[in-house]
Protein backbone atom coordinates (compact mmCIF):
# COMPACT_ATOMS: atom_id res chain seq x y z
CA UNK A 1 0.00 0.00 0.00
CA UNK A 2 2.78 2.11 0.92
CA UNK A 3 4.33 1.89 -2.79
CA UNK A 4 1.34 2.45 -4.21
CA UNK A 5 0.69 5.42 -2.19
CA UNK A 6 4.10 6.64 -3.33
CA UNK A 7 2.85 6.22 -7.23
CA UNK A 8 -0.35 8.16 -6.70
CA UNK A 9 1.22 11.12 -5.20
CA UNK A 10 4.00 11.43 -7.47
CA UNK A 11 1.43 11.32 -10.38
CA UNK A 12 -1.50 13.43 -8.99
CA UNK A 13 1.07 16.33 -8.36
CA UNK A 14 2.47 16.17 -11.44
CA UNK A 15 -0.93 16.36 -13.14
CA UNK A 16 -2.18 18.78 -10.56
CA UNK A 17 0.43 21.14 -11.76
CA UNK A 18 0.28 20.53 -15.25
CA UNK A 19 -3.63 21.11 -15.43
CA UNK A 20 -2.89 24.72 -13.75
CA UNK A 21 -0.43 25.25 -16.19
CA UNK A 22 -2.48 24.62 -18.79
CA UNK A 23 -5.65 26.51 -17.13
CA UNK A 24 -3.69 29.11 -16.73
CA UNK A 25 -2.01 29.12 -20.46
CA UNK A 26 -5.74 29.13 -21.88
CA UNK A 27 -6.85 32.04 -19.31
CA UNK A 28 -10.14 32.51 -17.53
CA UNK A 29 -12.60 34.79 -19.69
CA UNK A 30 -14.02 33.44 -23.37
CA UNK A 31 -14.94 30.20 -24.60
CA UNK A 32 -15.05 28.60 -21.01
CA UNK A 33 -16.98 25.41 -21.70
CA UNK A 34 -14.50 24.38 -24.39
CA UNK A 35 -11.77 25.63 -22.52
CA UNK A 36 -12.85 23.16 -19.22
CA UNK A 37 -13.11 20.45 -21.64
CA UNK A 38 -9.49 20.73 -22.96
CA UNK A 39 -8.21 21.28 -19.92
CA UNK A 40 -9.93 17.64 -18.43
CA UNK A 41 -9.00 15.38 -21.26
CA UNK A 42 -5.47 17.18 -21.20
CA UNK A 43 -5.35 16.11 -17.49
CA UNK A 44 -6.37 12.53 -18.29
CA UNK A 45 -3.94 12.55 -20.94
CA UNK A 46 -0.68 14.22 -19.08
CA UNK A 47 -1.51 11.47 -15.45
CA UNK A 48 -1.49 8.73 -17.95
CA UNK A 49 1.84 9.60 -19.46
CA UNK A 50 2.98 10.28 -15.73
CA UNK A 51 2.06 6.79 -14.43
CA UNK A 52 4.38 5.56 -17.35
CA UNK A 53 6.87 8.07 -16.32
CA UNK A 54 6.95 7.62 -12.81
CA UNK A 55 7.12 3.61 -12.96
CA UNK A 56 9.73 4.13 -15.60
CA UNK A 57 11.74 6.41 -12.89
CA UNK A 58 10.89 4.11 -9.62
CA UNK A 59 12.01 1.01 -11.77
CA UNK A 60 15.50 2.41 -12.49
CA UNK A 61 15.90 3.82 -8.84
CA UNK A 62 14.93 0.02 -7.83
CA UNK A 63 17.62 -1.19 -10.26
CA UNK A 64 20.43 0.92 -8.73
CA UNK A 65 19.36 -0.34 -5.25
CA UNK A 66 20.54 -3.81 -6.93
CA UNK A 67 17.95 -5.53 -4.00
CA UNK A 68 14.09 -5.37 -3.48
CA UNK A 69 12.80 -7.81 -0.67
CA UNK A 70 9.85 -8.64 -2.55
CA UNK A 71 11.62 -9.86 -5.89
CA UNK A 72 10.84 -13.16 -6.80
CA UNK A 73 14.09 -15.87 -7.47
CA UNK A 74 14.82 -19.06 -7.82
CA UNK A 75 15.03 -20.77 -4.42
CA UNK A 76 19.04 -20.97 -3.79
CA UNK A 77 19.94 -24.68 -3.00
CA UNK A 78 18.15 -28.20 -3.23
CA UNK A 79 16.15 -27.17 -0.40
CA UNK A 80 13.20 -26.70 -3.27
CA UNK A 81 13.67 -29.62 -6.00
CA UNK A 82 10.98 -31.31 -7.70
CA UNK A 83 9.32 -34.46 -5.89
CA UNK A 84 8.17 -37.26 -7.71
CA UNK A 85 4.49 -36.09 -7.03
CA UNK A 86 5.23 -32.84 -8.72
CA UNK A 87 3.76 -33.13 -12.52
CA UNK A 88 4.09 -30.13 -14.48
CA UNK A 89 1.94 -29.91 -18.11
CA UNK A 90 3.51 -27.79 -20.76
CA UNK A 91 0.19 -26.77 -22.90
CA UNK A 92 0.42 -24.86 -25.78
CA UNK A 93 -2.82 -24.05 -27.82
CA UNK A 94 -2.61 -23.57 -31.69
CA UNK A 95 -5.11 -22.05 -34.30
CA UNK A 96 -4.15 -22.98 -37.80
CA UNK A 97 -0.63 -21.89 -37.03
CA UNK A 98 2.67 -22.77 -39.23
CA UNK A 99 2.84 -26.02 -38.21
CA UNK A 100 6.41 -27.04 -39.31
CA UNK A 101 7.65 -23.75 -36.75
CA UNK A 102 5.26 -24.96 -33.87
CA UNK A 103 6.32 -28.45 -33.58
CA UNK A 104 10.20 -26.96 -34.57
CA UNK A 105 9.46 -24.87 -30.87
CA UNK A 106 8.08 -27.95 -29.10
CA UNK A 107 11.63 -30.29 -30.17
CA UNK A 108 13.56 -27.59 -29.09
CA UNK A 109 11.86 -27.32 -25.70
CA UNK A 110 11.65 -30.44 -25.26
CA UNK A 111 15.27 -31.50 -26.03
CA UNK A 112 16.01 -28.42 -23.88
CA UNK A 113 14.19 -29.94 -20.52
CA UNK A 114 15.73 -33.42 -21.30
CA UNK A 115 19.16 -32.31 -20.79
CA UNK A 116 18.34 -30.86 -17.49
CA UNK A 117 17.48 -34.45 -16.44
CA UNK A 118 14.18 -33.38 -15.02
CA UNK A 119 12.12 -34.50 -18.22
CA UNK A 120 10.07 -36.87 -15.55
CA UNK A 121 8.06 -34.03 -14.17
CA UNK A 122 6.98 -32.97 -17.42
CA UNK A 123 4.53 -33.50 -19.88
CA UNK A 124 3.61 -31.43 -23.32
CA UNK A 125 0.19 -31.27 -24.58
CA UNK A 126 -0.69 -29.20 -28.00
CA UNK A 127 -4.06 -28.14 -28.16
CA UNK A 128 -5.67 -27.77 -31.16
CA UNK A 129 -8.72 -25.46 -32.63
CA UNK A 130 -7.20 -25.90 -36.22
CA UNK A 131 -10.61 -25.96 -38.63
CA UNK A 132 -8.21 -26.78 -41.85
CA UNK A 133 -8.40 -30.21 -43.35
CA UNK A 134 -4.93 -29.89 -44.65
CA UNK A 135 -3.55 -28.24 -41.50
CA UNK A 136 -5.04 -31.02 -39.30
CA UNK A 137 -3.35 -33.65 -40.83
CA UNK A 138 0.06 -32.09 -41.06
CA UNK A 139 -0.33 -31.39 -37.00
CA UNK A 140 -1.04 -34.92 -36.52
CA UNK A 141 1.93 -36.26 -39.21
CA UNK A 142 4.36 -33.51 -37.29
CA UNK A 143 3.57 -34.87 -33.66
CA UNK A 144 3.74 -38.79 -34.94
CA UNK A 145 6.98 -37.14 -36.51
CA UNK A 146 8.06 -35.05 -33.41
CA UNK A 147 7.32 -38.08 -30.76
CA UNK A 148 9.56 -40.77 -33.03
CA UNK A 149 12.19 -38.43 -33.09
CA UNK A 150 12.88 -37.24 -29.32
CA UNK A 151 11.23 -40.80 -28.06
CA UNK A 152 8.17 -38.74 -27.01
CA UNK A 153 5.42 -41.25 -26.69
CA UNK A 154 3.75 -40.74 -23.49
CA UNK A 155 4.76 -37.47 -22.85
CA UNK A 156 3.94 -35.68 -25.80
CA UNK A 157 -0.06 -35.57 -26.31
CA UNK A 158 -1.68 -34.26 -28.99
CA UNK A 159 -5.72 -33.22 -28.83
CA UNK A 160 -7.73 -31.41 -31.84
CA UNK A 161 -11.61 -30.24 -30.61
CA UNK A 162 -14.69 -30.41 -32.84
CA UNK A 163 -16.58 -27.82 -31.19
CA UNK A 164 -14.41 -24.47 -30.94
CA UNK A 165 -15.96 -23.20 -27.66
CA UNK A 166 -15.05 -20.21 -25.98
CA UNK A 167 -11.79 -19.64 -28.34
CA UNK A 168 -8.63 -19.88 -26.60
CA UNK A 169 -9.57 -19.58 -22.87
CA UNK A 170 -12.60 -22.67 -23.88
CA UNK A 171 -9.17 -24.76 -25.18
CA UNK A 172 -7.43 -24.26 -21.81
CA UNK A 173 -10.78 -24.74 -19.76
CA UNK A 174 -11.17 -28.61 -21.83
CA UNK A 175 -7.56 -29.84 -20.58
CA UNK A 176 -7.99 -28.60 -17.34
CA UNK A 177 -11.51 -30.53 -17.10
CA UNK A 178 -9.81 -33.92 -18.91
CA UNK A 179 -6.38 -34.01 -17.73
CA UNK A 180 -6.12 -31.20 -14.82
CA UNK A 181 -6.27 -33.11 -11.61
CA UNK A 182 -3.10 -34.99 -12.70
CA UNK A 183 -1.27 -32.03 -12.69
CA UNK A 184 0.39 -29.31 -9.92
CA UNK A 185 1.24 -26.94 -12.28
CA UNK A 186 0.18 -25.65 -15.71
CA UNK A 187 3.00 -24.01 -17.92
CA UNK A 188 1.01 -22.01 -20.94
CA UNK A 189 2.52 -20.96 -24.08
CA UNK A 190 1.58 -19.34 -27.49
CA UNK A 191 2.19 -21.29 -30.86
CA UNK A 192 4.93 -18.69 -30.97
CA UNK A 193 6.56 -18.81 -27.29
CA UNK A 194 9.63 -20.25 -26.73
CA UNK A 195 11.30 -21.19 -23.07
CA UNK A 196 14.56 -23.21 -21.96
CA UNK A 197 14.11 -26.29 -19.98
CA UNK A 198 16.20 -24.69 -17.08
CA UNK A 199 13.84 -21.73 -17.37
CA UNK A 200 10.65 -24.24 -16.34
CA UNK A 201 12.55 -25.48 -14.17
CA UNK A 202 13.05 -22.49 -11.99
CA UNK A 203 9.58 -21.92 -12.28
CA UNK A 204 8.66 -24.79 -10.60
CA UNK A 205 11.38 -24.11 -7.99
CA UNK A 206 10.05 -21.06 -7.54
CA UNK A 207 6.02 -22.31 -7.09
CA UNK A 208 7.41 -24.70 -4.50
CA UNK A 209 9.38 -22.33 -2.18
CA UNK A 210 6.30 -20.03 -2.10
CA UNK A 211 3.05 -21.85 -1.85
CA UNK A 212 1.37 -18.61 -1.71
CA UNK A 213 1.76 -17.62 -4.83
CA UNK A 214 -1.13 -18.88 -7.93
CA UNK A 215 0.43 -17.38 -11.24
CA UNK A 216 3.81 -16.71 -12.01
CA UNK A 217 4.22 -14.57 -15.10
CA UNK A 218 7.55 -14.12 -16.52
CA UNK A 219 8.35 -11.23 -19.39
CA UNK A 220 8.80 -12.56 -22.48
CA UNK A 221 10.96 -10.96 -24.94
CA UNK A 222 10.86 -10.71 -28.82
CA UNK A 223 13.33 -12.99 -31.13
CA UNK A 224 13.99 -13.65 -34.70
CA UNK A 225 12.38 -10.39 -36.63
CA UNK A 226 12.75 -9.42 -39.65
CA UNK A 227 11.19 -6.26 -40.86
CA UNK A 228 11.74 -3.20 -39.76
CA UNK A 229 9.05 -2.26 -37.23
CA UNK A 230 9.03 -5.83 -35.77
CA UNK A 231 12.81 -5.33 -35.15
CA UNK A 232 12.14 -1.38 -33.55
CA UNK A 233 9.33 -2.92 -30.92
CA UNK A 234 11.72 -6.34 -30.25
CA UNK A 235 14.92 -3.68 -29.59
CA UNK A 236 12.42 -1.74 -27.58
CA UNK A 237 11.04 -4.74 -25.53
CA UNK A 238 15.00 -5.23 -24.45
CA UNK A 239 15.75 -1.96 -24.25
CA UNK A 240 12.92 -0.27 -22.51
CA UNK A 241 11.11 -2.90 -20.87
CA UNK A 242 13.45 -3.80 -17.70
CA UNK A 243 12.40 -0.27 -15.97
CA UNK A 244 9.18 -0.44 -16.77
CA UNK A 245 8.81 -3.88 -15.58
CA UNK A 246 10.85 -3.49 -12.41
CA UNK A 247 8.91 -0.76 -11.67
CA UNK A 248 5.72 -2.38 -12.38
CA UNK A 249 6.96 -4.84 -10.24
CA UNK A 250 7.41 -1.83 -7.78
CA UNK A 251 3.70 -1.11 -6.98
CA UNK A 252 1.84 -4.51 -8.53
CA UNK A 253 3.48 -6.82 -6.02
CA UNK A 254 1.35 -9.72 -5.64
CA UNK A 255 -1.60 -8.16 -8.05
CA UNK A 256 0.41 -8.13 -11.44
CA UNK A 257 -0.87 -9.54 -14.31
CA UNK A 258 -1.05 -12.83 -16.37
CA UNK A 259 -0.47 -12.27 -20.24
CA UNK A 260 -2.01 -15.74 -21.12
CA UNK A 261 1.19 -17.30 -21.97
CA UNK A 262 5.23 -18.00 -20.79
CA UNK A 263 3.49 -18.30 -17.02
CA UNK A 264 3.24 -21.21 -15.02
CA UNK A 265 0.00 -21.65 -12.52
CA UNK A 266 -1.12 -24.02 -9.73
CA UNK A 267 -3.47 -25.56 -11.11
CA UNK A 268 -5.90 -26.41 -7.90
CA UNK A 269 -7.12 -23.06 -7.17
CA UNK A 270 -6.84 -22.19 -10.81
CA UNK A 271 -9.61 -25.38 -11.99
CA UNK A 272 -11.27 -24.16 -8.62
CA UNK A 273 -11.63 -20.37 -8.40
CA UNK A 274 -11.19 -18.72 -12.45
CA UNK A 275 -13.65 -20.32 -14.09
CA UNK A 276 -15.06 -17.22 -16.50
CA UNK A 277 -18.63 -16.24 -15.73
CA UNK A 278 -20.59 -15.33 -19.04
CA UNK A 279 -21.66 -11.60 -18.67
CA UNK A 280 -25.37 -11.08 -18.69
CA UNK A 281 -26.30 -8.30 -21.40
CA UNK A 282 -24.37 -7.90 -25.15
CA UNK A 283 -21.14 -6.40 -26.29
CA UNK A 284 -19.03 -4.29 -25.56
CA UNK A 285 -19.88 -4.88 -21.68
CA UNK A 286 -21.77 -8.21 -21.95
CA UNK A 287 -21.30 -11.80 -23.32
CA UNK A 288 -18.80 -14.22 -23.57
CA UNK A 289 -15.31 -12.83 -21.63
CA UNK A 290 -12.68 -12.19 -24.56
CA UNK A 291 -9.56 -11.00 -23.00
CA UNK A 292 -9.35 -13.91 -20.62
CA UNK A 293 -6.08 -13.87 -19.00
CA UNK A 294 -5.87 -10.76 -16.87
CA UNK A 295 -9.79 -11.69 -15.29
CA UNK A 296 -7.98 -15.22 -14.32
CA UNK A 297 -5.64 -13.04 -12.93
CA UNK A 298 -7.69 -10.87 -11.00
CA UNK A 299 -10.42 -14.76 -9.85
CA UNK A 300 -6.82 -16.14 -8.67
CA UNK A 301 -6.18 -13.01 -6.52
CA UNK A 302 -9.57 -12.49 -5.06
CA UNK A 303 -9.43 -16.25 -4.15
CA UNK A 304 -6.38 -15.40 -1.94
CA UNK A 305 -3.23 -16.46 -4.23
CA UNK A 306 -0.83 -14.15 -5.36
CA UNK A 307 -0.11 -13.12 -8.90
CA UNK A 308 3.26 -12.10 -9.51
CA UNK A 309 6.09 -10.96 -12.57
CA UNK A 310 8.99 -12.60 -12.08
CA UNK A 311 12.26 -11.22 -12.66
CA UNK A 312 13.08 -14.38 -15.06
CA UNK A 313 15.28 -15.07 -18.67
CA UNK A 314 15.32 -16.96 -21.18
CA UNK A 315 11.55 -16.29 -21.77
CA UNK A 316 10.37 -15.76 -25.66
CA UNK A 317 7.69 -14.91 -27.94
CA UNK A 318 7.64 -13.46 -31.70
CA UNK A 319 5.82 -10.60 -32.17
CA UNK A 320 3.84 -9.17 -35.28
CA UNK A 321 5.92 -8.63 -38.71
CA UNK A 322 4.09 -5.47 -40.08
CA UNK A 323 1.86 -2.53 -38.53
CA UNK A 324 -1.52 -3.93 -40.02
CA UNK A 325 -0.66 -7.06 -38.01
CA UNK A 326 -0.48 -5.19 -34.94
CA UNK A 327 -3.73 -3.24 -35.35
CA UNK A 328 -5.33 -6.06 -36.28
CA UNK A 329 -4.12 -7.91 -32.54
CA UNK A 330 -5.22 -4.08 -31.06
CA UNK A 331 -8.64 -4.72 -32.35
CA UNK A 332 -8.81 -7.62 -30.16
CA UNK A 333 -7.65 -6.63 -27.43
CA UNK A 334 -9.21 -3.25 -27.32
CA UNK A 335 -12.58 -5.22 -27.55
CA UNK A 336 -11.52 -7.45 -24.47
CA UNK A 337 -10.21 -4.69 -22.82
CA UNK A 338 -13.26 -2.17 -23.07
CA UNK A 339 -15.29 -5.46 -21.25
CA UNK A 340 -12.94 -5.33 -18.14
CA UNK A 341 -14.47 -1.62 -17.59
CA UNK A 342 -17.79 -3.86 -16.18
CA UNK A 343 -15.61 -6.01 -14.28
CA UNK A 344 -13.54 -3.73 -12.53
CA UNK A 345 -16.18 -3.08 -10.16
CA UNK A 346 -17.06 -6.66 -9.18
CA UNK A 347 -17.13 -7.41 -5.62
CA UNK A 348 -13.69 -9.06 -4.50
CA UNK A 349 -11.51 -7.48 -6.65
CA UNK A 350 -8.09 -6.58 -5.17
CA UNK A 351 -7.90 -2.47 -6.00
CA UNK A 352 -4.63 -3.35 -7.97
CA UNK A 353 -6.37 -5.40 -10.77
CA UNK A 354 -8.70 -2.92 -10.37
CA UNK A 355 -5.55 -0.43 -11.57
CA UNK A 356 -4.77 -3.10 -14.71
CA UNK A 357 -8.00 -3.15 -15.89
CA UNK A 358 -8.19 0.71 -15.66
CA UNK A 359 -4.49 0.63 -17.83
CA UNK A 360 -5.32 -1.71 -20.26
CA UNK A 361 -8.45 0.65 -20.82
CA UNK A 362 -6.26 3.20 -20.90
CA UNK A 363 -3.62 2.02 -23.65
CA UNK A 364 -6.73 2.59 -26.02
CA UNK A 365 -8.84 5.46 -25.08
CA UNK A 366 -5.55 7.58 -24.65
CA UNK A 367 -5.20 7.27 -28.27
CA UNK A 368 -9.04 8.58 -28.38
CA UNK A 369 -9.03 11.06 -25.80
CA UNK A 370 -5.52 12.73 -27.45
CA UNK A 371 -7.58 13.16 -31.03
CA UNK A 372 -10.72 14.36 -29.06
CA UNK A 373 -7.99 16.86 -27.85
CA UNK A 374 -6.48 17.63 -31.02
CA UNK A 375 -10.15 17.99 -32.40
CA UNK A 376 -10.73 20.58 -29.52
CA UNK A 377 -7.70 22.09 -29.73
CA UNK A 378 -8.25 23.23 -33.65
CA UNK A 379 -11.38 24.07 -32.79
CA UNK A 380 -9.97 26.68 -30.17
CA UNK A 381 -7.73 27.98 -32.18
CA UNK A 382 -9.66 28.48 -35.51
CA UNK A 383 -12.53 30.24 -32.94
CA UNK A 384 -9.76 32.43 -31.50
CA UNK A 385 -8.62 33.03 -35.13
CA UNK A 386 -11.62 34.56 -36.16
CA UNK A 387 -12.66 36.37 -32.51
CA UNK A 388 -12.01 39.87 -32.18
CA UNK A 389 -10.88 40.71 -28.00
CA UNK A 390 -13.10 42.75 -26.20
CA UNK A 391 -10.72 45.30 -24.92
CA UNK A 392 -13.39 47.45 -23.10
CA UNK A 393 -16.07 45.15 -21.53
CA UNK A 394 -19.35 45.82 -20.64
CA UNK A 395 -18.57 46.61 -17.25
CA UNK A 396 -17.72 50.09 -16.45
CA UNK A 397 -13.57 49.95 -16.34
CA UNK A 398 -11.14 52.69 -16.22
CA UNK A 399 -8.36 50.19 -17.89
CA UNK A 400 -8.53 48.41 -21.35
CA UNK A 401 -8.87 44.51 -20.65
CA UNK A 402 -5.24 43.49 -22.59
CA UNK A 403 -5.04 39.59 -23.58
CA UNK A 404 -2.47 38.01 -21.71
CA UNK A 405 -0.07 35.57 -23.81
CA UNK A 406 2.38 33.07 -21.76
CA UNK A 407 4.33 32.28 -24.02
CA UNK A 408 7.07 31.03 -21.28
CA UNK A 409 4.56 28.93 -19.54
CA UNK A 410 3.76 27.37 -22.73
CA UNK A 411 7.40 26.66 -23.62
CA UNK A 412 7.47 24.69 -20.27
CA UNK A 413 4.53 22.82 -20.55
CA UNK A 414 5.72 21.22 -23.20
CA UNK A 415 8.94 20.62 -22.48
CA UNK A 416 7.34 18.83 -18.83
CA UNK A 417 5.72 16.77 -21.03
CA UNK A 418 8.06 16.03 -23.90
CA UNK A 419 10.08 15.23 -20.29
CA UNK A 420 7.57 12.44 -19.32
CA UNK A 421 7.21 11.21 -22.95
CA UNK A 422 11.16 10.49 -23.78
CA UNK A 423 13.34 10.62 -20.00
CA UNK A 424 13.00 7.01 -19.45
CA UNK A 425 14.62 6.25 -22.85
CA UNK A 426 17.95 8.00 -21.74
CA UNK A 427 17.19 6.56 -18.50
CA UNK A 428 17.23 3.08 -20.24
CA UNK A 429 20.42 3.78 -21.66
CA UNK A 430 22.28 4.95 -18.75
CA UNK A 431 21.06 1.79 -17.04
CA UNK A 432 22.06 -0.34 -19.72
CA UNK A 433 25.91 1.23 -19.62
CA UNK A 434 25.42 1.09 -15.97
CA UNK A 435 24.85 -2.27 -15.93
CA UNK A 436 27.73 -3.28 -18.42
CA UNK A 437 25.41 -4.76 -20.80
CA UNK A 438 26.10 -2.00 -23.63
CA UNK A 439 28.22 -4.74 -26.04
CA UNK A 440 24.92 -6.59 -26.25
CA UNK A 441 23.74 -3.92 -28.28
CA UNK A 442 26.74 -3.19 -30.17
CA UNK A 443 28.11 -0.51 -27.62
CA UNK A 444 27.41 2.47 -26.77
CA UNK A 445 27.43 4.18 -30.01
CA UNK A 446 25.31 2.20 -31.92
CA UNK A 447 22.47 1.98 -29.09
CA UNK A 448 22.59 5.69 -28.71
CA UNK A 449 21.56 5.83 -32.76
CA UNK A 450 19.20 2.89 -32.29
CA UNK A 451 17.06 4.52 -29.81
CA UNK A 452 17.18 8.07 -31.36
CA UNK A 453 16.07 6.22 -34.55
CA UNK A 454 13.90 4.57 -32.68
CA UNK A 455 12.27 7.65 -31.03
CA UNK A 456 12.11 8.75 -34.40
CA UNK A 457 10.02 6.05 -36.01
CA UNK A 458 7.78 6.21 -33.29
CA UNK A 459 6.75 9.59 -33.13
CA UNK A 460 6.11 8.46 -37.23
CA UNK A 461 3.86 5.78 -36.69
CA UNK A 462 2.37 7.40 -33.23
CA UNK A 463 -0.77 9.39 -35.52
CA UNK A 464 -1.30 6.74 -37.35
CA UNK A 465 -1.59 4.37 -34.74
CA UNK A 466 -3.85 6.84 -32.56
CA UNK A 467 -6.82 7.04 -35.46
CA UNK A 468 -6.93 3.62 -35.53
CA UNK A 469 -7.14 3.17 -31.90
CA UNK A 470 -9.77 5.91 -31.44
CA UNK A 471 -11.78 3.95 -34.38
CA UNK A 472 -11.39 1.01 -32.15
CA UNK A 473 -12.57 2.25 -29.22
CA UNK A 474 -15.57 4.12 -31.20
CA UNK A 475 -16.67 0.63 -33.02
CA UNK A 476 -16.32 -1.17 -30.01
CA UNK A 477 -18.39 0.96 -27.58
CA UNK A 478 -20.93 0.72 -30.62
CA UNK A 479 -21.17 -2.39 -31.08
CA UNK A 480 -19.28 -3.19 -33.88
CA UNK A 481 -17.90 -6.40 -34.51
CA UNK A 482 -14.38 -7.62 -34.90
CA UNK A 483 -13.13 -11.35 -36.41
CA UNK A 484 -10.88 -13.04 -34.09
CA UNK A 485 -8.76 -15.17 -36.51
CA UNK A 486 -5.64 -16.98 -36.64
CA UNK A 487 -2.77 -14.80 -35.91
CA UNK A 488 -0.12 -13.73 -38.73
CA UNK A 489 3.16 -14.40 -37.63
CA UNK A 490 5.41 -14.02 -40.92
CA UNK A 491 5.04 -11.95 -43.54
CA UNK A 492 7.01 -10.77 -46.87
CA UNK A 493 5.48 -7.59 -46.89
CA UNK A 494 2.95 -4.89 -47.13
CA UNK A 495 1.39 -4.98 -50.71
CA UNK A 496 0.56 -1.30 -52.18
CA UNK A 497 -3.06 -1.68 -52.25
CA UNK A 498 -3.75 -3.50 -48.82
CA UNK A 499 -1.79 -0.73 -47.23
CA UNK A 500 -4.07 1.97 -49.63
CA UNK A 501 -7.07 0.24 -48.67
CA UNK A 502 -6.11 0.15 -44.87
CA UNK A 503 -5.00 4.02 -44.66
CA UNK A 504 -6.68 6.08 -47.50
CA UNK A 505 -9.35 7.14 -45.43
CA UNK A 506 -7.42 8.28 -42.44
CA UNK A 507 -5.01 9.88 -45.23
CA UNK A 508 -7.95 11.85 -46.50
CA UNK A 509 -9.04 13.30 -43.32
CA UNK A 510 -5.45 14.79 -42.35
CA UNK A 511 -5.39 16.50 -45.83
CA UNK A 512 -8.24 18.13 -45.39
CA UNK A 513 -7.47 19.25 -41.81
CA UNK A 514 -4.18 20.12 -42.68
CA UNK A 515 -5.66 22.47 -45.81
CA UNK A 516 -8.34 23.78 -43.64
CA UNK A 517 -5.54 24.83 -40.73
CA UNK A 518 -3.31 26.17 -43.60
CA UNK A 519 -6.02 28.30 -44.92
CA UNK A 520 -6.85 29.76 -41.37
CA UNK A 521 -3.81 29.71 -39.17
CA UNK A 522 0.05 28.45 -40.74
CA UNK A 523 0.93 28.63 -37.00
CA UNK A 524 -1.23 26.27 -35.89
CA UNK A 525 -1.11 24.35 -39.26
CA UNK A 526 2.59 23.91 -38.08
CA UNK A 527 1.83 23.05 -34.84
CA UNK A 528 -0.25 19.79 -36.15
CA UNK A 529 2.40 18.90 -39.17
CA UNK A 530 3.58 16.71 -36.24
CA UNK A 531 0.36 14.65 -36.59
CA UNK A 532 -0.82 15.82 -40.24
CA UNK A 533 1.97 14.41 -41.93
CA UNK A 534 2.28 10.60 -40.69
CA UNK A 535 -0.74 10.49 -41.52
CA UNK A 536 -0.77 11.89 -45.03
CA UNK A 537 2.40 8.99 -45.61
CA UNK A 538 1.23 6.36 -43.54
CA UNK A 539 0.29 4.15 -47.03
CA UNK A 540 4.05 4.30 -47.55
CA UNK A 541 5.32 3.85 -44.19
CA UNK A 542 2.85 1.09 -44.21
CA UNK A 543 4.40 -0.46 -46.41
CA UNK A 544 8.46 0.24 -46.15
CA UNK A 545 8.02 -0.55 -42.32
CA UNK A 546 6.64 -3.78 -43.45
CA UNK A 547 10.24 -4.67 -45.61
CA UNK A 548 12.28 -7.71 -44.15
CA UNK A 549 15.14 -6.60 -46.28
CA UNK A 550 15.04 -2.73 -45.17
CA UNK A 551 14.95 -4.58 -41.49
CA UNK A 552 18.42 -6.43 -42.41
CA UNK A 553 19.78 -3.44 -44.17
CA UNK A 554 19.22 -2.08 -39.91
CA UNK A 555 20.86 -5.19 -38.51
CA UNK A 556 23.99 -5.22 -41.23
CA UNK A 557 24.52 -1.17 -40.24
CA UNK A 558 24.27 -2.89 -35.98
CA UNK A 559 21.15 -1.03 -35.41
CA UNK A 560 18.26 -2.13 -33.48
CA UNK A 561 20.58 -5.51 -31.89
CA UNK A 562 19.15 -7.55 -29.16
CA UNK A 563 21.08 -9.37 -26.87
CA UNK A 564 19.64 -12.49 -28.51
CA UNK A 565 21.20 -11.61 -31.89
CA UNK A 566 24.81 -11.03 -30.03
CA UNK A 567 24.69 -13.64 -27.56
CA UNK A 568 21.59 -16.02 -28.40
CA UNK A 569 21.15 -18.85 -26.16
CA UNK A 570 20.99 -22.32 -26.76
CA UNK A 571 17.54 -22.83 -27.54
CA UNK A 572 17.30 -19.86 -29.57
CA UNK A 573 20.26 -21.13 -31.69
CA UNK A 574 18.66 -24.47 -32.13
CA UNK A 575 15.26 -22.81 -33.23
CA UNK A 576 17.42 -20.44 -36.07
CA UNK A 577 18.85 -24.02 -37.48
CA UNK A 578 15.35 -25.56 -37.44
CA UNK A 579 13.55 -22.21 -38.97
CA UNK A 580 16.12 -21.93 -41.47
CA UNK A 581 16.21 -25.81 -42.35
CA UNK A 582 12.54 -25.98 -42.77
CA UNK A 583 12.73 -22.43 -44.96
CA UNK A 584 15.51 -24.09 -47.06
CA UNK A 585 12.53 -27.16 -48.07
CA UNK A 586 10.03 -24.70 -49.00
Amino acid sequence: MIRRSVLFVLVLSTTALAGIMVSTILGPEELRPLKYMIISVFMVLFGWISITFWTCLLGFIMLMRRHDPFIIRPPIGDAFELSFNDKIAIVMPIYNEDVPRVFGRLRVMYESLQETGQLEHFSFFVLSDTNQPQKCRQEENAWGKLCHQVGGEGKIFYRRRKMRIHKKSGNISDFCRRWGTQYKYMITLDADSLMSGQKMISLARIMESREDIGILQTSPKGINQKSLISRINQFSSYVYGPLHLAGSYFWQLQDAGYWGHNAIIRLEPFMKFCALPKLSGSLPFGGEILSHDFVEAALMRRAGWGVWLGDLEDSYEELPPDLLTELERDARWCRGNIQHLRLMFMRGFSFGHRLLFFNGNMFYFSSFLWLVLLILMTVYAIIDFFHKPQYFPTQRSFFPHWPVHHQHLSMDLLLGTMALLFFPKILSVIWIVLSHRRYLFGGVGRLSLSVFLETIFSILLAPIRMLFHSWFVMSSLLGGKFEWNKQTRHSKGISFLKAFRAHWVGSVMALVWALVTFAINQTLFLWISIIVVPLLLAIPISMIMSYPRLGSFFKKWGLFLTPMEILPSMEVIRLNSMNNSTDSDL
